[in-house]
């Protein structure tokens, strides 16, 4: 077999898969829907908005006389009718990490800014993952319902106990609390308490039943989003990776895309698990209090419009007792060490695709490189030159070879000429030199097939990772989750390329000599659109397998001498 011929079926085998990855995530048929059998969500307007999902009430069974949580949430669903014309007004809530709003209105999270996380390289404007006030909207709804008598849900209008808070020098949490009395003694306080250092944001109900009556009710959290399609590109990151809305059951990672929610909505009763809406480096999610089984649901409300959340189990008030609703909500970056102390699974929103295998290690082993060096760049440099170490001894044998082939080039040029008119003999001609010569022609292409994986993982380290985002190198690689804005990195890459062909053996047949001469020219220009750290890792190794060729070129041109 022909080695430079396996080289070019190799290339073209790494662009068919990634145009097959790029269809499976654009146009590859849905898995068969799950089965309903948590609550259906029906529907009520909202003023100023499209029509938004209302978590269910549930209704039948007779109140317990004590304030006990049941074993699961109810499933018979009614409309509520909201206030009409209700408005509400901000709270401004500030934290070391976040800026956020919550209305006035539901006690709901209107906006959130990531303080720390611009959407330009050194700009001032932070990233906005929670916002009402833009086309392509995406609020928190949460908000309780009763068996009977009013409750407050998300239209419902609460009463801060300021009009803004920050955060206290010196003090780790931060404590919101809004309050709602029904008027004959049911009180329900509503808390979120926020914390330094962290994304994490609790949320707690608490219900004091002052009333002569029994209360009977259930809560609900979710995260009603307008999502508007951007368009995908594989040169684009943030138009080719997910967004949208996925959940976890407590052993399984599933995305649902929006446009397939009509045929494939969520509607489960789990016990753990977590609901999320996702985009690129950043996730907003949901998850229940540890061990209680919630009604889990993801399902179209409108053109473009979905609510994902879930119910809480419901529990049962006697006079003159309270219980207590908790959830948690993490809005902010995928930080993949943070996410798993989170909430089991929720690392599994950075999405690695098909190749999750090898590039969760990767990400754990950058990880340990650029705590030693401080500086990702570095980081991918070591990487790659721990990478060679671990394919050294193949590579070795590789180059070998390859010295080998470039030192009987001038032999097999004789065969070809000798039996140009016959080829089965021309065939064992070559292959009776290449056992005389001890070379195995496929082993320069070893290295290339068992990297490829650890190649293309890469790729997606850098590209969905966060903790690459705007990070820098050195010079004028200002983010190496960008592509190299002066395109030096890809022309280096070409150079070594190029040098690296001139050390393998020239390839006998003229057309494949032409398309290698192309092939430095093909990969620079895909390097261009490629995220600069990758293009670090291209050049390092391909700069690495330079010198290491250059060198066995030079012993086995001893060897031969000495012989």
């Amino acid at each position: 077999m022909d080695n430079l011929r396996l080289a070019l079926w190799l290339a073209l085998g790494l662009a068919l898969f990634l145009c097959y990855e790029a269809w499976q995530r654009d146009y590859a048929p849905p898995p068969p829907a799950y089965q309903a059998s948590a609550p259906s969500v029906a529907t009520a307007p909202v003023p100023g908005s499209a029509a938004l999902p209302i978590a269910p009430t549930p209704g039948g069974a007779a109140t317990p006389a004590a304030a006990t949580p049941l074993a699961a949430p109810s499933i018979t669903p009614h409309a509520v009718t909201p206030p009409v014309g209700v408005r509400g007004t901000p709270v401004r809530v500030r934290t070391d990490l976040l800026d956020a709003e919550l209305d006035t209105q539901g006690a709901d999270l209107t906006r959130v800014d990531l303080l720390a996380y611009p959407v330009a390289k050194g700009g001032a404007e932070p990233v906005r993952l929670i916002d009402a006030r833009r086309d392509a909207w995406r609020v928190t709804q949460s908000g309780l319902r009763a068996r009977e008598g009013a409750a407050p849900d998300h239209h419902a209008l609460w009463q801060p106990a300021a009009s803004g808070f920050a955060m206290a020098e010196g003090s780790d949490t931060l404590r919101v609390p809004f309050r709602w009395e029904r008027g004959d003694g049911l009180v329900v306080e509503k808390v979120y308490t926020f914390h330094r250092g962290d994304h994490r944001i609790g949320l707690e109900y608490t219900v004091r039943n002052g009333s002569p009556q029994p209360w009977r009710g259930d809560a609900y959290l979710q995260l009603a989003e307008h999502h508007l399609e951007i368009e995908k590109s594989m040169l684009s990151p943030e138009g080719y990776s997910y967004a949208g809305p996925a959940y976890h059951d407590g052993q399984r990672y599933e995305k649902l895309p929006v446009d397939e929610l009509d045929e494939r909505p969520l509607d489960r009763a789990l016990a753990g698990g977590w609901v999320a809406v996702l985009q690129h480096y950043f996730v907003a999610a949901l998850i229940p209090q540890a061990g209680a089984p919630s009604a889990y649901y993801v399902k179209p409300t409108g053109q473009g419009e979905y609510a994902a959340g879930f119910v809480l189990p419901e529990a049962s008030v006697a006079p003159g007792a309270s219980a207590t609703f908790a959830a948690t909500l993490w809005i902010g970056p995928k930080l993949q060490e943070r996410l798993e102390t989170v909430a089991p699974g929720l690392e599994l929103s950075v999405d690695y695709g098909m190749l999750t295998i090898f590039a969760q290690p990767l990400f754990w082993l950058l990880a340990k490189l650029h705590w030693l060096f401080g500086n990702w760049g570095w980081a991918i440099v070591g990487l790659t030159v721990l990478i060679k170490l671990a394919f050294y001894k193949l590579a070795e044998t590789s180059g070998r070879s390859m010295a080998k082939m470039r030192k009987v080039a001038p032999k097999l040029e004789q065969l070809k000429e000798r039996y140009k008119d016959d080829r089965q003999k021309l065939n064992e001609a070559m292959l009776s030199l290449y056992r005389k010569e001890q070379i195995n022609p496929v082993a320069g292409c070893l290295p290339i097939l068992i990297q490829l994986p650890v190649f293309i993982a890469l790729y997606w380290v850098l590209l969905e990772s966060v903790e690459m985002r705007q990070a820098p190198w050195l010079l004028w690689i200002g983010d190496l989750s960008a592509k190299d804005p002066f395109y030096v990195l890809p022309l280096l890459m070409g150079v070594a390329m190029w040098a690296q062909m001139k050390l393998n053996p020239p390839p006998p047949d003229p057309v494949q000599a032409k398309v290698m001469m192309f092939m430095p020219v093909l990969f620079t220009g895909m390097s261009m659109f490629f995220p600069a750290g990758l293009t670090l890792y291209w050049l390092v190794n391909t700069g690495i397998s330079v010198a290491q060729q250059w060198q066995i070129n030079r012993v086995v041109e001893r060897e031969d001498r000495r012989s």
